[in-house]
């Protein structure tokens, strides 16, 4: 049955339609006859109506997409307020972070349509799965961690293992990563900028030379491995991000990768997180678990022939039967 789909997505004409997994999801709702409409997230909207969840609105236009680079999208109509409860069947959760308060308030929003609308990934597990954070949970798996903001901590760390990356706890696309080296110079300086720029502990790891080889990216579909693809850094770096420059290639999973997957796979479809990335770097060591705006399946599917935009579907349209 065609469903009405709505996208809460950055804008459309910046999308780079060569890897981007919203455009994949969204050629893929038409190939099955969906109904696309595109709305910003500034302008999602909740009013009091006298129900317990209230009328949630977005001034949203219906739109058709084209993989046809610097032509790939055609409006269909004129933006309008609509309501995401009565007019839509399936919101897809994917403008991009930072995960601020602005992505927080907007998700708790969008929970209120429980029970109404279908949301991609479920958002209130998205609050409470912030990528750096959720993967605490499966500590077994990652390389030695501190979550921290005392400097005398974050040296204490770095006195104890040596060259380390510092991360921004709520950064996105490979955005602000440093690495120290083992003498530790700049560390206080590094985590004087990171204590005046975010209010938050920071993250840091142990350095893990193994990431000259690739950085995997790893995607789920309702708790099961989709495909993945190796992300490897460009010349004079250190971050294997696409977004920064890093080079994809094929790649299969190691069986401790496949350990990580089995043991988080169940809790990612109890939570409604269907689209999920991890980050694996060296085959072992886990470092991210991604379910705000995951990205990668374009690459993948390039490399493996396969369909994963067709299988977010699948699982999105079988949650939507099962509502």
């Amino acid at each position: 049955m065609p469903l009405k789909t709505a996208f809460q997505m950055d804008p459309i004409e910046n999308v780079k339609i060569a890897g981007d997994s919203s455009f994949a999801l969204m050629l893929s709702a038409q190939e099955r006859g969906h109904e696309v409409w595109h709305y910003d997230v500034k302008s999602l909207a909740w009013e009091s109506d006298g129900s317990p969840a209230g009328k949630i609105t977005a001034f949203a236009r219906p739109v058709r997409v084209k993989r046809v680079e610097g032509d790939h999208y055609e409006w269909l109509g004129e933006r309008r307020v609509i309501d995401l409860a009565k007019d839509i069947d399936v919101v897809w959760l994917r403008q991009d972070p930072p995960f601020d308060l602005g992505y927080i308030t907007a998700a708790f929003l969008l929970d209120r349509l429980k029970g109404t609308t279908l949301v991609v990934n479920d958002p209130r597990e998205v609050v409470n799965a912030p990528e750096k954070m959720f993967v605490l949970d499966y500590a077994r798996f990652m390389p030695p961690t501190l979550i921290a903001r005392r400097l005398a901590d974050i040296q204490t760390f770095q006195k104890k293992h040596g060259a380390v990356v510092v991360k921004p706890l709520h950064g996105n696309g490979g955005k602000a990563i440093f690495k120290i080296d083992e003498s530790g110079t700049n560390l206080s300086a590094l985590s004087e900028v990171f204590d005046n720029q975010w209010p938050e502990a920071h993250m840091v790891q142990a350095f893990l030379p193994t990431v000259s080889e690739g950085d995997k990216r790893i995607v789920l579909v309702d708790g099961e491995v989709a495909g993945a693809i190796n992300r490897k850094p460009g010349e004079g770096e250190f971050r294997s991000n696409l977004a920064q420059g890093g080079s994809a290639e094929a790649a299969g999973l190691t069986a401790r990768e496949e350990e990580i997957c089995a043991a988080m796979g169940p809790e990612l479809k109890k939570r409604g997180l269907v689209f999920v990335g991890i980050d694996v770097i060296g085959g072992e060591w886990l470092t991210e678990i991604n379910v705000t705006s995951p990205t990668g399946i374009v690459a993948i599917d390039r490399f493996n022939g396969t369909d994963t935009a067709g299988a977010l579907w699948d699982a999105t349209e079988r949650r939507h039967r099962e509502m």
